[in-house]
């Protein structure tokens, strides 16, 4: 039987046809479709028949030539430093992913996330020297281990951007939005010293990050406003959380004469894990034999975690608010760089409690 012969390929629609269908130029079509500055030349009527013309002729504006040509398509990227969906930190990332998409719908806008050419610490914004964000009118931009020479070289070109967490260059200004690591690290101080603990220990990551800077600041400064002497301001780096185990924690806590530990947390389970064999295998009772809280927030999916005191991050809220930021930007591009702090919230948990009546083993008098 012979096969019925194939009907020709429909061609799609181009802004000729369109500029054909509504009895304009293509220079017109091209101006209103693009949906640039200068497409407010065009009378109301005019870009209503362009817009009309091309509904009816079923044509779909190429996003990438749009934005290469300085338009807007509405579009706004999201681009992480760090892969976003490891196992063993899904549950960090996920309120920001899902504060960056619920913001961006409720604005109107298409959200493109945006993988990487290659992995790990070799992410790059730019391939071949080429920003790829550019698809985007602008880009919310998460992740600790950033390239400051990425950010510098978004700065020059004058591309739209917020961070989220605060992050700093040398040659310019982020716009950013941040947790308020200092005040509610002084807090969990202050709340500390209220329970009668004199001398608290603040174990920090290795980096020099500004949550780790910030969330030192705020330990000292609430060291200082409980006017505690300066030899009390107690502070160690700790290079990898899985290492804290018992021992190492005794170690630590009599070399100071620590009734109370601040530790600060990772993104992913190693620490609370590590917490967690030191309290079942090791025999550390928290808060009899020790205080401990964690400066931020660890992973809620990790089976059997006890409710640590901490204070928790609004990370929904610091995406949410910083779509909102790109959006202001996009709206006036001359303006200052934004930045805002978000306070944390306090969580009590029941890992800590009133300091021993006499001073840990190793205290100094």
């Amino acid at each position: 039987m012979a096969q019925a012969p194939r009907s020709p390929r429909r061609r799609r629609p181009t802004q000729v046809d369109i500029a054909r269908r509504a009895g304009v130029s293509q220079a017109t079509v091209s101006l209103v479709i693009s949906g640039g500055a200068a497409s407010d030349q065009i009378p109301e009527p005019t870009r209503r028949a362009v817009l009309a013309a091309a509904d009816d002729l079923g044509y779909s504006a190429n996003v990438a030539a749009r934005s290469l040509k300085g338009g807007r398509n509405r579009l706004l990227g999201l681009y992480t430093f760090e892969p976003v969906f490891p196992t063993d930190q899904r549950d960090f990332y996920y309120p920001f992913l899902l504060g960056v998409e619920e913001e961006t719908a409720a604005q109107g806008y298409d959200l493109l996330l945006f993988s990487s050419v290659t992995s790990g610490v070799d992410r790059s914004i730019y391939a071949g020297g080429a920003n790829r964000l550019k698809i985007a009118d602008g880009c919310v931009l998460l992740g600790r281990h950033v390239r400051r020479a990425e950010l510098a070289a978004l700065i020059r070109e004058d591309f739209p951007f917020v961070f989220i967490g605060r992050r700093e260059v040398d040659d310019g200004e982020v716009s950013y939005v941040a947790a308020d690591y200092v005040t509610a690290t002084s807090a969990l101080v202050a709340e500390l010293v209220a329970l009668g603990h004199r001398r608290i220990l603040h174990l920090r990551a290795p980096d020099d990050s500004e949550p780790t800077r910030d969330r030192e600041t705020g330990y000292r400064h609430g060291i200082a406003e409980a006017r505690l002497p300066a030899d009390h301001v107690l502070i160690e780096t700790l290079d990898d959380p899985a290492d804290l185990s018992a021992d190492r924690i005794r170690t630590l806590v009599e070399r100071h004469g620590a009734t109370a530990l601040l530790v600060e947390p990772t993104e992913d389970t190693r620490l609370v894990e590590a917490l967690e064999e030191a309290a079942h295998a090791g025999g550390l009772r928290f808060p009899d034999d020790l205080s401990l809280a964690l400066l931020g927030d660890a992973p809620s999916w990790t089976p059997g975690l006890r409710d640590w005191t901490r204070y928790s991050l609004p990370r929904a809220r610091m995406a949410s608010e910083a779509v909102g930021q790109l959006i202001e930007l996009l709206a006036d591009p001359a303006s200052a760089p934004r930045q805002l702090s978000v306070p944390c919230a306090f969580v009590p948990g029941d890992s800590i409690g009133p300091a021993p009546a006499a001073p840990a083993r190793g205290a100094r008098p």
